[in-house]
């Protein structure tokens, strides 16, 4: 009795990899669209305003297309499991800036969000850390709004050197 041929096994697409794929195109399909919405006449058109859009979509579409040929090929690397709570941590100190920068001001909002991530990190206690990035928040507050001339969400403690 001879045993049937082994048939080669077939390579699947990485699902997910290919969704990253596509979302790089459409990224670079966004860019590509908006630098053509830039009315710029002249010499200024070719190296005007629009040629990074235009470069970084170039970029981008590169990607999807390496990406989407990976995908295809199948056989991903092993992914690293998910470690949830340094992810929480920081999507906690995202929520926490969106929700009090107009209230609380850049400095503190982004002294939250700086100490949510580091503590993701595993470092440093929460009493040590908030107050370190509220004083790095409010130094570079005060760079781009003193020295720049910018505008940045200001709260109570940016009034104080307003």
């Amino acid at each position: 009795m001879s045993a049937a041929p082994e048939q080669p096994a077939r390579r699947r697409p990485d699902w997910p990899v290919l969704g990253i794929a596509a979302a790089l195109a459409v990224a670079a399909a966004v860019l590509f669209w908006d630098a053509s919405l830039l009315n710029v006449k002249g010499f200024a058109a070719r190296f005007g305003p629009a040629i990074f859009p235009r470069l970084i979509g170039g970029l981008l579409l590169i990607m999807a297309v390496w990406t989407a040929v990976a995908a295809w090929r199948g056989d991903p690397p092993a992914r690293e499991k998910d470690d949830l709570p340094p992810i929480l941590w920081i999507i906690g100190g995202l929520a926490a800036q969106m929700l009090l920068l107009t209230t609380a001001g850049f400095s503190i909002a982004t002294g939250l969000l700086f100490a949510a991530t580091v503590k993701a990190f595993g470092r440093g206690p929460l009493w040590q850390t908030i107050p370190i990035g509220i004083v790095f928040a409010f130094a570079v507050w005060f760079i781009f709004s003193k020295g720049l001339d910018l505008t940045l969400p200001a709260g109570p403690l940016e009034k104080l050197f307003s």
